[in-house]
């Protein structure tokens, strides 16, 4: 495995040395595969020859503009998106209308991306590490489930991570923890409760995958079990975490309290139900590299674009280091001219690497602001690194102007350890934002247009409680971080 892997970074380097190329190449074999389907002859897709060209003619799409299409897929259509039937379909986070949306899983995206990714990430780690053990021990998987879609029994829907297990081929079973009725069970209580049981004595787990805030779920169950003071008690050959779904910044602490080893490998991943995007290229580095060779075509909408009902975006090769894009994605899935709505800048062009920074729909900017996730993640945890704190969840939104009052942020925070001083940790965190984030310093000048922050402590459990009354309790709903309004503040608070 060893040899095999170090043959597949020859591919990786290919795409970081002839970027361009690379991706000129990508468009071409998507308008190819696509031009016979009905979203193909709709857009004349047989008159596409360029980058150029398909910019023109293809309109930039969200969900809302694709549900149409893809709901006809669901119900057993083909050559709709894609070229045949698609029978896979990735459950995510829902809409403005919707609780649920269902991203097309093609074959070809199953295996040119998603799958290709994590053998990306396999070669990445032991490119960096020759001596991993990821194919000599266990890799412990946190997936979500998997359900028939009702209407057309035909259709499976589920998170992509389930889908993927799911149809892992048999020989690659073998490597993964627990078994894979444990992983693909859809209630999150019995699954974490069975599979720290079938776990709590096997000594060869080697990494664990999944989204901080249920690793750390699993993480407390295990150490309730055994009555351990950490994981590698209990894990003694743990070297890896690979994780994604949202900023990891807040729990790193926690993580080094579960996981005290200086050594340890945190692989950083940006898999999402529409694609596999890109990873963490050196272990000491805070961006990824992004994948440019996974069937995926990249456009760009400068922040100026988003709010506009005809928005122009940019090819990669336009890029500029340190601003902030929304992210626009074709995909052998079948997504045309997708918008994302997750935000990235680009720390390097050569490669193109990039950091997460938020969501369209997820900063606070009331007063001109302009605070993205990226900024409040990095403040959190340099200040309770600085305060001995360590949190588990947070929200922020805005307190508007009132007649006789200033603006500010409203911060709920949910500590796992809390700090002494709650009054401190506030001035302290209102102070490391402003210092990343100069806008928000500027409207925190002298108090005259924002006051300081001002924070809420939540009890224990309260993020949990609130996304399960909303009906958003699984591996692939993220609390939301920031927004714009004060709906999601204030339906938390209801609940405490």
């Amino acid at each position: 495995m060893r040899w095999y892997l170090q043959q597949r970074m020859g591919r990786i380097q290919e795409f970081m040395q002839q970027p361009h190329k690379v991706q000129e190449r990508v468009l071409k074999e998507l308008i190819a595969a696509a031009k016979h389907t009905k979203w193909g002859k709709q857009f004349g897709y047989t008159h596409i020859h360029t980058q150029e060209g398909y910019a023109q003619q293809v309109p930039i799409s969200d969900y809302e503009d694709l549900k149409p299409y893809i709901q006809r897929m669901m119900y057993g259509e083909k050559d709709v998106l894609w070229g045949g039937r698609v029978k896979w379909f990735a459950k995510s986070s829902g809409t403005t209308s919707d609780k649920s949306k269902y991203v097309p899983l093609t074959d070809k995206n199953l295996f040119t991306n998603h799958i290709r990714g994590n053998w990306d990430t396999t070669t990445v780690l032991y490119h960096n590490n020759p001596n991993a053990r990821n194919f000599a021990a266990k890799n412990l998987l946190m997936v979500g489930s998997l359900e028939t879609f009702e209407p057309f029994p035909k259709t499976t829907i589920g998170d992509v991570s389930a889908i993927m297990a799911h149809r892992m081929p048999w020989v690659g079973r073998p490597f993964f923890a627990p078994d894979f009725k444990t992983a693909l069970m859809s209630n999150w209580e019995e699954k974490i409760e069975r599979t720290a049981q079938l776990t709590k004595d096997s000594t060869d787990i080697n990494m664990i995958a999944g989204v901080p805030t249920w690793t750390i779920v699993l993480f407390r169950k295990l150490l309730e079990i055994t009555g351990k003071n950490n994981i590698l008690e209990i894990w003694p050959n743990l070297s890896v975490y690979a994780h994604g779904g949202v900023g990891f910044a807040p729990y790193k602490e926690q993580f080094k309290q579960f996981i005290p080893k200086e050594d340890f490998t945190y692989m950083e991943i940006y898999n999402a139900s529409e694609g596999f995007f890109s990873l963490r290229l050196n272990p000491d580095d805070d961006d990824m590299l992004l994948l440019l060779n996974n069937g995926v075509y990249y456009e760009f909408l400068p922040m100026e674009e988003w709010n506009k009902d005809n928005p122009e975006a940019i090819p990669l090769k336009e890029v500029e280091i340190g601003k902030n894009y929304a992210m626009v994605v074709s995909t052998t899935a079948g997504l045309w001219r997708y918008k994302l709505g997750d935000t990235v800048s680009f720390t390097s062009v050569y490669p193109y690497k990039i950091k997460i920074t938020g969501r369209t729909k997820q900063f606070v900017n009331a007063f001109g602001e302009e605070v993205m996730v990226d900024n409040t993640d990095q403040a959190l945890a340099v200040t309770c690194q600085q305060m001995q704190a360590m949190v588990a969840e947070y929200t922020v939104a805005p307190i508007y102007f009132s007649k006789n009052g200033k603006g500010g942020h409203h911060w709920l925070i949910e500590f796992e350890k809390q700090p002494e001083n709650i009054a401190a940790f506030t001035a302290k965190l209102d102070y490391n934002l402003q210092q990343i984030n100069s806008d928000y310093e500027a409207k925190r000048y002298k108090n005259m247009a924002l006051v300081q922050l001002e924070l809420t402590v939540l009890p224990k459990g309260t993020f949990h409680h609130w996304m399960r009354s909303r009906g958003k309790f699984g591996v692939q709903n993220k609390v939301p971080r920031l927004a714009n309004h004060r709906k999601y503040l204030e339906d938390i608070l209801s609940v405490t």
